[in-house]
């Protein structure tokens, strides 16, 4: 069966790069699966997805991923995120602070706009390490 190559960078680095039977991403126009021979595509992420790769018995890679875009052509898959972070590399108490501390800031002025970003960010850093939120 086919595979897909996929590559997941951010401006600090690579955050990881191989072979994979699926990959599911959040974008602005909704949650796009894509698999083998999926016809060519560019996407823009939203802020505070959780990008997942499905890679048979090695288990799915799971990141919070924060804006920037997803592009698929010839089963070549490159995630090009604005920031970036494995679930397997989250801090979930610091991440849960944040969470809390944006949180506090969008009860005392629900225009704050960095919270609610500050939140959705947190949010996925906590989702992408296997947290309920």
């Amino acid at each position: 069966m086919a595979k897909l190559r996929v590559g997941v960078v951010s401006p600090e680095r690579e955050i990881w790069s191989g072979d994979a039977d699926m990959v599911i991403a959040k974008t602005v126009d909704g949650e796009i699966g894509i698999m083998p021979n999926h016809a060519p595509v560019l996407g823009v992420l939203v802020e505070g997805g959780v990008l997942r790769v499905k890679r048979g018995a090695e288990g799915d890679l799971v990141a919070a991923v924060h804006g920037g875009f997803i592009s698929v052509a010839d089963n070549d898959v490159s995630i090009l995120a604005e920031v970036a972070e494995l679930g397997s590399e989250v801090d979930v108490a610091k991440a849960k602070d944040a969470l809390e501390r944006a949180q506090a800031s969008i009860e005392a002025d629900q225009d704050d706009a960095d919270a609610r970003i500050e939140a959705k960010r947190n949010q996925a850093r906590l989702r992408a390490a296997g947290e309920d939120v």
